[in-house]
């Protein structure tokens, strides 16, 4: 799924090189394969029995290496728009089936490996982007689809056996949730540590959490718009200010940094509370997102990807976290709802400006994220760490003993 979602991200320079792909169209492409990464997501969600199904996880394989391969075959705009939606669709399901498989076969482990396991999208990231810069001395931007072709295929061949989900292991209101959180390209469970902030009280009514969730939605549907800018035209951003192998290298960075990371900021939830980790990691993320536009030159790109990389996936984990924490209704629903829009938005916004070049879109993005941070800022004053949650209580399965005090954003 890394591979097939964002190898686009380090051809993306060669195409406007070698197949005249203009800036406009190129952002173009970027939000169909977000559009359709969102109407993957919500057949996950409207059709929970989809993530039980080996034979779709097969077949979404092999349609995502599919389009991979048939991207160099034609330089049809309108075509690669459809291949880079149908991209879109197949990763969502894989990842669905993935994180629901992770959820049902790891419950009662230990809550880092399904953190380690959510470093594959990192991993893909890295090796696809490590691919593109061996190649692009020797080679166009058609070997570059073809190459990250094969990866993708030897990778659906290691992942051809994976286990989804039981039926008997969840209902089908806990599966639709899984699907929803998956979404994001993380989940909840990667932070299912303690926030360090005490037990709940042991009694009381709930509290009523509208306007900390207001503050969460916004800023994670912010976050939506000012990541996927930086996600989508980083490379292209870097190699504009210094050709050469430096935007591939620092494309490589930014998976190598997103691999430890779900697993490390799940760790960190240990010891600081998630609103005030949610605010460091996106003020951290729009400096590093601003970093190449401001500056230049090997050590902020570089500086610039290992940031980046080290917080777009522990800023989803945080958020999703934090929304089931305050039991609001449909909470991680509506919070994957507003991030997928955002991510749709973002390309579309700065299009415009990609005319003058892709440093006045990333500081656009940094931007954004830095208001994302502010709302988190908000998100923090009187946040209720000790509320009380009161859930139905679910029959199917009981917690393990090694799983007392789970924290309320809890989902196994």
């Amino acid at each position: 799924m890394g591979v097939g979602r964002f190898v686009y991200t380090p051809i993306l320079p060669l195409m406007h090189a070698g197949a005249g792909l203009s800036a406009g169209a190129g952002a173009n492409l970027a939000t169909a394969n977000y559009v359709g990464y969102l109407v993957g997501a919500i057949a996950g969600i409207l059709a929970p029995a989809l993530v039980r199904s080996r034979a779709l996880l097969r077949a979404s394989l092999v349609v995502l290496t599919g389009t991979l391969a048939a991207m160099p075959a034609t330089h049809d705009t309108a075509v690669w728009f459809a291949l880079r939606l149908l991209a879109g669709v197949t990763s969502a399901l894989i990842f669905v089936i993935a994180v629901s498989s992770l959820l049902s076969h790891l419950r009662g482990h230990p809550a880092h490996l399904p953190g380690w396991a959510f470093g594959g999208v990192g991993a893909g990231i890295a090796l696809s982007g490590l691919l593109v810069l061996v190649l692009r001395p020797v080679a166009d931007w058609r070997a570059a689809w073809w190459a990250s072709a094969a990866l993708a295929a030897v990778l659906a061949v290691a992942a051809w056996n994976l286990r989804p989900e039981a039926p008997r292991a969840t209902t089908p209101a806990t599966t639709a949730t899984t699907a929803t959180t998956a979404t994001t390209a993380t989940t909840v469970t990667t932070a299912t540590a303690d926030s360090g902030h005490g037990s709940h009280t042991g009694a009381g009514a709930r509290i009523r959490t509208h306007r900390w969730f207001t503050a969460l939605f916004a800023s994670y549907t912010l976050e939506g718009i000012g990541y996927i800018i930086a996600g989508t035209f980083l490379v292209a951003a870097i190699e504009q200010s210094s050709p050469g192998p430096l935007g591939g290298g620092a494309w490589v960075l930014v998976g190598l940094a997103a691999v430890p990371s779900s697993a490390l900021w799940a760790r960190l939830g240990r010891r600081w509370s998630r609103p005030d980790l949610l605010l460091a990691a996106l003020v951290v993320q729009a400096v590093g997102i601003a970093l190449p536009a401001l500056i230049g030159g090997a050590p902020a790109a570089l500086l610039s990807a290992a940031l980046f990389g080290a917080t777009f996936i522990g800023v989803s984990t945080l958020a999703l976290a934090t929304g089931a924490h305050l039991e609001f209704p449909r909470s991680v629903a509506l919070l994957t709802a507003g991030y997928s829009v955002g991510q749709i938005l973002g390309p579309l916004v700065v299009a415009p400006l990609l005319h003058h070049g892709y440093q006045q879109a990333l500081i656009l993005a940094a931007a954004v994220v830095l208001v994302a941070a502010a709302a988190a800022a908000v998100l923090r004053v009187g946040f209720p760490h000790h509320m009380v949650v009161v859930r139905p209580a679910v029959p199917v399965r009981q917690p393990a003993p090694a799983e007392s005090a789970p924290d309320a954003g809890s989902h196994r």
